[in-house]
């Protein structure tokens, strides 16, 4: 392998070509040789607007390319562990979008091919890379705010496109998939434990057959929860709160940090919400999905080991099934580890 990490793309989705990709450009150890889509046309304009110096018409043909090193899969949910396990077949290393799968026992399949291939495999959840985040678990270690109990998360936007694959519910759409899933990792990261069980509630899209409103409470144990609410048909908003048995932090802007922009978290040590007493926290300009990416290829190189590995959104993708079973079956559901 060169020292540098060669990426080849799946598919032309917006998050890859607007985000992910122009991200994977700033990092060192990282350079972006080749992208596919099944459309040829759509391949070659996504290549020659991204400066990417080769397209495929098809996926076949990018997991054959000898000079990738490593795939980026952000095809729809409902083809995440297919590609990414042929990726891995081919002897390549794989960035899968989130959520990983459609369910925690889709997901396993993931872990076998790991063991399988010996190639790695990383879920990309991008906020855990953010020193906001790394910040706000850096204050949480220091006691400042006291005993955490309670987290609370809104996540919502607005989007009622037909064509969107956040409203087909066979490609893994939905408000729970899509963003839901978000609060559910970032409550085990705040809490540093697995949750016992979940409880929710799904509002129905009557179109699009996708949860477009989804409230939630998961239950950590030991008096901690999780409070959530995701929806896709709202105004954009999204806020994480943390509380402690002293204070309290705010994220703002949680999880679509600027790229190459500053963010700022909000610490009340005093927990009195004295606007005079707020200790805002600006954090330095940085691109997370840059950062994902150096993650990634310094975890394929050899150099360090995945501090989340495949298991853990195996763990998060429990969750999810737990809260998408409560809501159906209307009760508590547990989450079912393995």
């Amino acid at each position: 392998m060169t020292d540098l990490i060669r990426w080849g793309v799946l598919g032309t989705a917006g998050i890859a070509v607007r985000k992910v990709i122009p991200g994977m450009e700033t990092a060192a150890s990282s350079v972006v040789t080749a992208i596919a889509s099944r459309d040829d046309q759509r391949a070659r304009q996504a290549a020659q607007a991204l400066g990417i110096p080769k397209h495929y018409a098809s996926y076949e043909a990018l997991l054959a390319d000898p000079e990738i090193d490593a795939i980026y899969n952000p095809l729809p949910v409902s083809l995440h562990v297919d590609w990414t396990i042929r990726a891995l077949q081919a002897g390549k290393h794989v960035l899968c979008e989130k959520p990983i799968a459609l369910t925690a026992e889709e997901a396993r399949r993931l872990v076998d091919a790991r063991d399988a291939t010996g190639r790695e495999v990383l879920e990309a959840v991008m906020v855990r890379q953010h020193p906001q985040w790394l910040r706000v678990k850096e204050i949480l270690r220091s006691g400042e705010i006291g005993e955490v109990s309670l987290v609370q998360m809104a996540l919502t936007f607005f989007n009622d496109d037909p064509g969107n694959i956040r409203n087909i519910a066979a490609l893994g759409g939905g408000a729970l998939y899509d963003i839901g899933c978000y609060a559910v990792f970032l409550s085990r990261f705040i809490f540093g434990t697995e949750p016992e069980r979940a409880v929710a509630m799904c509002v129905t899209d009557p179109d699009f057959s996708t949860d477009r409103l989804t409230g939630g409470v998961v239950d950590f144990g030991a008096g901690k929860m999780l409070s959530f609410a995701c929806g896709t048909q709202h105004s954009r908003f999204q806020t994480v709160q943390i509380f402690g048995s002293r204070g309290r932090i705010e994220v703002p802007v949680s999880l679509n940090a600027p790229q190459g922009g500053e963010t700022t978290i909000l610490v009340d040590p005093s927990g009195d919400n004295d606007p005079d007493r707020l200790r805002r926290e600006t954090i330095p300009a940085c691109d997370q999905y840059g950062l994902q990416a150096e993650l990634a290829a310094r975890v394929f190189q050899g150099r360090e080991a995945p501090a989340y590995p495949i298991e853990d959104a195996v763990a998060n993708m429990a969750v999810v099934d737990a809260l998408y079973r409560s809501a159906k079956n209307h009760t508590w559901e547990k989450v079912e580890r393995t």
